[in-house]
């Protein structure tokens, strides 16, 4: 069994019996974005007494074009993140893609996400471990949840037992993704909390204009099937005009629709428990 408090010592409402949520904007734009998300979803899930950490990604090097948005400059965003969530005493987290990332990211949030593509990457699992933070490991698209299991005891074999798995969806055709729910029993059965990514599981990756779409009408569909099946977390990313979000925005939940979205999952919870 897993213990956030121990894990993340600054995490709130652990005791109330709901699921944890992973939420914020797909990537640092700017500090006065991440301070408005960060102060809105901490409000809410402290109305809600729904566990909270804040998520923002530093820069992003799995883009679909070279022309896309990476980010406003590592340092300055990494700043940002600690500089946010130590004001609202919140933990965080940010993705990683190479082994020198890992100590470097160490230093500035609580845990250390890889991103999906490269979840059987053995050099980064173990980077990632060996800092001692929470890891959480994205089930690639291409990858079975019973074979997580190998993923997970990598980082264990360092030492570090703090690990997420979080499932995203499974390749499904060249422009499409499919939640197996199924997956959600079978990675929990290895012991360890597992997360649902309610937003990228609902990409549709691989399109003609080399950036990736997106279905957020159904963030709330996936989100209540995946509190009926048990998850442990919840993974949402948010932003206060997906329209205009610089990654992402295609599949990014409107920040206004976020409380009434969780007060639904949040009745969900109560009745399975």
């Amino acid at each position: 069994m897993f213990d956030l408090n121990h894990w993340l010592p600054n995490i709130k409402n652990t005791r109330s019996g709901n699921f944890f949520l992973i939420a914020g904007p797909c990537v640092v734009e700017s500090k006065d974005l991440i301070e408005e998300v960060a102060g809105q979803v901490s409000t809410i899930c402290a109305k809600l007494s729904i566990p909270y950490i804040f998520k923002a990604s530093y820069r992003k090097a799995n883009r679909s074009r070279l022309d896309s948005f990476t980010g406003i400059g590592d340092e300055q965003a990494l700043n940002f993140i600690k500089e946010v969530c130590t004001a609202f005493d919140l933990p965080s987290t940010t993705d990683i893609h190479s082994e020198n990332e890992a100590a470097i990211a160490a230093g500035f949030v609580d845990v250390l996400q890889i991103p999906a593509f490269l979840c059987r990457q053995t050099s980064l699992l173990q980077a990632a471990a060996a800092t001692g933070k929470v890891v959480n490991i994205k089930k690639g698209q291409f990858v079975s949840p019973e074979s997580m299991q190998f993923a997970r005891e990598k980082v264990f074999e360092t030492g570090n037992s703090k690990v997420f798995l979080t499932e995203r969806g499974t390749t499904f055709g060249y422009q499409d993704l499919v939640v197996d729910f199924r997956g959600i029993p079978v990675m929990q059965a290895f012991g360890s909390p597992v997360v649902l990514d309610c937003t990228h599981s609902l990409q549709r990756p691989n399109q003609a204009s080399g950036v990736t779409g997106g279905q957020p009408a159904l963030i709330s569909t996936i989100a209540k099937a995946g509190i009926a099946a048990g998850v442990d977390g919840i993974f949402i990313e948010t932003h206060p005009k997906p329209e205009t979000a610089k990654s992402d925005g295609a599949n990014m939940l409107p920040l206004d629709k976020l409380e009434p979205l969780l007060e639904k999952l949040v009745k969900i919870r109560q009745i399975i428990l």
